[in-house]
């Protein structure tokens, strides 16, 4: 949220606990459906029920597809049947069918029997599909246009479109070009349209490297296929490659977004749209199990550290130095976790080269490890004047670091063969390795050799 975001925040907020209605809705005026939505999911949970009624009718359709399930589903239960069908009619089929999972029964019937046979087609061939898929992605709204035309008729053909909708589709960079069965075959830039011989046919300039997408693909490899190649837009075709619809550049945007939101959210157990104003009771029983998770992995390692208690007892030092030799496991851990998962995310990891990179994350541990070791030993020394204390410190570095090595490659690798999200638990299994064979290395090296 920036400044200008923070400042409306205050100011829609004081307006409301004013009453102050005027003020409140002047504060609106040309905020797009994604700030409004922002601003929304920023203010109080009592404010909300009243900012919602002061927001454009013709907007609230547009600002409840930005905004997260639960305050989405809340919101929608505030609105008038009649003003929440109208704002519906004017979205995107693919939009339309994003929210319909929220919306009551009684509102997507009316909904449904409000628009015209073609509409109504295409938004149930959008709404078969799953949200995460392209076939959830892909808007119905399209251009299409046969390969022997010639850029002429195209021309003409999207001047009429033009004339009947008062709009081209949105995210309009190119068309797609089919043959008489509605087969894909290309695609026909906009740019070339407009600068080449208008006499041409389509067939001449038309591009045909961009391949098209099958409905079930999932979203991320729709994503990488759009950064592969720097695609603005790709077509969705069906197994005998009848042109269903397109994908725009600004859906895989949004895909890219909600990964980056998963990922960091899963690492510390909230969900993807955690609502920072959700009421108190519900989001402590969601964050209840996986504080509960990390309760009993900090037994474990507290338990590895009991059984050398008599040992702490008479060497000080090591209640003093242990800390860091779990600390130093852990976050090189953390780095090869957050590599390979990485990794697996974009399929980079598979088992032709797992083992090539299991052994080069442990050379890069190795290295790193006999590097601080040897700083740590000598502050070891330095401190508390014990030659072999620094050479035990020493040692269990190295041996804290390789683990962290070794669990951050395996450890993902592993969650997903069991089906488990690497993100969601990766770093909970991970400190746990750590913490408990950093701990038991320095005190028990420490109990052999000093004691």
């Amino acid at each position: 949220m920036n400044s200008k975001t923070h400042q409306q925040v205050a100011l829609i907020s004081d307006a409301l606990e004013r009453a102050d209605e005027e003020t409140a809705i002047s504060h609106l005026e040309g905020l797009s459906p994604a700030e409004i939505a922002s601003l929304l999911e920023s203010l109080p949970h009592s404010l909300r029920p009243a900012l919602w009624p002061r927001v454009p009718s013709a907007e609230k359709g547009e600002v409840l597809l930005e905004l997260h399930g639960d305050l989405r589903r809340a919101l929608i239960e505030l609105t008038d049947e009649d003003e929440l069908v109208a704002s519906l009619s004017a979205m995107q089929m693919d939009e339309l069918a994003d929210l319909d999972e929220d919306l009551p029964i009684p509102i997507i019937n009316a909904m449904v029997q409000a628009m015209d046979t073609q509409r109504r087609q295409r938004y149930e061939a959008v709404r078969d599909y799953p949200d995460d898929s392209a076939g959830g992605l892909m808007d119905v709204d399209f251009a299409a246009v046969r390969a022997d035309v010639t850029l002429k008729a195209v021309l003409r053909f999207m001047r009429r479109i033009r004339r009947h909708d008062d709009q081209l589709p949105e995210h309009f960079d190119s068309l797609m070009v089919v043959d008489r069965t509605n087969r894909y075959i290309g695609v026909l830039p906009l740019g070339d349209l407009i600068s080449l011989n208008l006499e041409a046919t389509v067939a001449d300039v038309m591009v045909t490297g961009v391949p098209g997408i099958t409905p079930l693909t999932p979203a991320r490899e729709v994503a990488r296929l759009f950064e592969d190649q720097d695609l603005l837009s790709a077509p969705v075709v069906d197994e005998q490659g009848q042109l269903l619809g397109r994908i725009t550049v600004d859906d895989v945007i949004d895909v890219l977004r909600d990964e980056a939101e998963q990922e960091i959210l899963s690492r510390v157990g909230l969900e993807q749209h955690e609502d920072m104003f959700a009421p108190v009771v519900r989001s402590s029983v969601r964050r209840a199990v996986w504080l509960g998770i990390n309760l009993l992995t900090a037994f474990a390692a507290a338990w590895v550290i009991g059984l050398f208690e008599a040992s702490i007892e008479k060497v000080v030092a090591l209640a003093v130095l242990m800390p860091v030799v779990a600390s130093m496991g852990g976050v090189a851990g953390s780095q090869t976790l957050t590599l390979v998962t990485r990794g697996m995310a974009l399929e980079q990891v598979g088992r032709g080269n797992v083992l090539r990179l299991l052994w080069h994350e442990l050379g890069i541990g190795l290295l790193n490890g006999l590097f601080w070791a040897v700083v740590v030993a000598a502050v070891a020394v330095f401190w508390f004047g014990d030659l072999l204390l620094g050479i035990i410190f020493g040692v269990s570095l190295i041996i804290g670091i390789l683990t962290g090595a070794l669990a951050g490659t395996v450890i993902p690798l592993t969650l997903k063969r069991m089906g488990v999200d690497p993100a969601l638990a990766g770093g909970v299994v991970l400190t746990t390795a750590t913490d408990a064979i950093g701990f038991f290395a320095f005190l028990g090296l420490a109990t052999l050799l000093l004691l």
